[in-house]
């Protein structure tokens, strides 16, 4: 019997322990269940375990690129400042927490499609990276507060089963209203804040047109590019940086900034500013190399579920990435993209100057790549409800909520808190730190708040669902009724919810546009 134990052991300790293994062989499960051939599924086990080998080759990228920055926030101006990332501060976590992450996320997944089975909630969530972004979240914060493993595990993939049926709900009034129809939902965390810029552009867009009345240049468009968004933004970021740091510390200490193991320092300036943009071009490649890991894995397991998916919940609606609703739209991602970013700028400040002094919170920087997809998201709901005024309302408050709530979330993270990254989107902000504040309460009282807050955000998904979207409620038909004749959307038929405003919509019997590249 000591070889069978031997045995056991080895398969525990050795591969089921080992988060790369595991996608590996959950992908392999998944694969065979769709009847793959046996070079199908060997395949796609192997390309799912090396992808998750290069999201830990780039976190160490990672953070090798941060540090020296967040060195120079604290010089400059003595508090802790971080870049909202989600790639990065899930490659960290997967040093500590992968296995915990990756069954909590198959457990997630299985409870989502339960409930897309069981209840109204008829959402499939087909943002895989996503779902693993939150899966590692709820990890991250119930091992911090000191829950035990199979807490970890059952409760957070419990919750996570609940968010994936639940958000694409809330938002699904104002998705319904983006795309003209009852199609595709949106399967993205960042759905607080479409559902805010929604609910704005209702407020402040009444008679405004829309933003695809207008033409904006060309030039701009390079930014849908995530890899060249993430370098500007991180090298504008450590120059700027970098020069403040020297004109507070001087040359001899900031000089030393990038010097690795103490080898030299930078001999001038113009070295030192030189190195400044390599590092942030460093960044742009670790988290490149992340992304390519994760999509390397979610190429495999997305169909597997995919499929999976398709036979268990026959009729749901699927849930996608926030890119899904660029095409609707195309100008009101610019606008958005802007208006977020100028809202997180603004937002900064008012940490800079009144809550960091006050209440001990952290910096949170803006970067490009969540203000670009969440903010071109928002504004494209705001511009569904508001036009122009709703778009650059509702995705200025995205920006707002995506500086804050990360700040918030850092309070639960721990040790993770102090890694100059966070999670970057609205949901991982607000549910993250209700959750992680309801697990202090110990193994019993934790479980009992948690339990009781999935509970609440499950009922009230269901009240949506029922009340709010199956009867058909248009958020933007007070706003049809006050545009011009020519203006107003086509009309719909009873069963069918009312078409976009101006362009958004594409004409009735017109292809359905392609779906743009996944968010990062």
């Amino acid at each position: 019997m000591d070889w069978l134990v031997s045995v056991a052991k080895f398969l525990v300790d050795e591969i089921l322990s080992q988060p790369a293994y595991l996608i590996g062989l959950i992908t392999a499960v998944g694969l065979i269940a769709l009847r793959k051939s046996a070079g199908q599924v060997l395949g796609g086990a192997i390309k799912a375990t090396l992808g998750f080998l290069l999201i830990g080759a780039g976190a160490g990228l990672v953070v090798a690129a941060l540090a020296p920055l967040g060195e120079m926030i604290q010089g400059s101006t003595g508090a802790h400042g971080v870049i909202p990332t989600n790639e990065a501060i899930v490659g960290i976590a997967q040093a500590e927490y992968g296995s915990r992450v990756a069954w909590l996320m198959i457990l997630g997944f299985a409870v989502s499609l339960a409930l897309a089975r069981f209840t109204p909630l008829r959402y499939v969530f087909l943002t895989g990276h996503h779902m693993l972004f939150m899966a590692t979240l709820l990890t991250m914060v119930l091992a911090t507060a000191g829950q035990k493993s199979w807490v970890v595990v059952v409760v957070g993939g419990v919750l996570l089963g609940i968010l994936l049926v639940a958000m694409p709900a809330f938002a699904h009034p104002w998705t319904k209203r983006v795309t003209g129809n009852n199609t595709v939902a949106i399967g993205h965390f960042g759905t607080a804040g479409y559902v805010v810029a929604g609910a704005a552009g209702q407020v402040v867009g009444r008679r405004s047109r829309s933003t695809e009345d207008m033409k904006l240049p060309e030039g701009l468009r390079f930014l849908r590019d995530s890899m060249v968004a993430t370098a500007l933004s991180m090298v504008l970021i450590y120059v700027i940086m970098s020069l403040v740091f020297l004109a507070k510390v001087g040359k001899e200490a900031a000089f030393k900034a990038f010097a690795v193991d103490g080898g030299p320092a930078a001999p001038d300036v113009g070295a030192y500013v030189m190195q400044s943009i390599m590092q942030g071009l460093q960044f742009g490649i670790a988290v490149a190399v992340i992304l390519f890991g994760v999509r390397t894995i979610l190429g495999e397991l997305v169909p597997a579920f995919q499929g999976i998916a398709n036979r268990l919940v026959p009729g749901a609606v699927p849930s996608l990435d926030a890119p899904i609703v660029f095409p609707y739209a195309q100008n009101a991602v610019l606008v958005g993209f802007i208006s977020s970013f100028v809202g997180g700028l603004l937002s900064l400040g008012l940490l800079a100057w009144i809550l960091e002094p006050a209440f001990g919170l952290a910096l949170v920087l803006p970067g490009l790549v969540p203000h670009f997809f969440t903010g071109g998201a928002a504004g494209v709901y705001g511009n569904a409800t508001g036009g122009r005024r709703g778009a650059v309302v509702g995705a200025f408050l995205n920006g707002v909520l995506i500086t804050f709530l990360p700040a918030l979330l850092l309070e639960v993270l721990g040790a993770f808190g102090k890694e100059n990254t966070t999670f970057g989107d609205a949901d991982f902000g607000w549910f993250g730190s209700l959750i992680g504040n309801a697990a202090k309460a110990g193994t019993v009282g934790g479980v009992v708040l948690m339990l009781l807050l999935g509970a609440v955000v499950l009922a009230g998904a269901i009240v949506v669902q029922k009340r709010v979207v199956e009867t058909g409620w248009d958020p933007g038909a007070r706003r049809d009724a006050l545009l011009p004749r020519e203006e107003r959307p086509a009309s719909a038929t009873p069963a069918a919810p009312t078409a976009a405003y101006g362009k958004i919509a594409p004409p009735p019997g017109a292809p359905t546009p392609p779906a743009p590249p996944a968010a990062d």
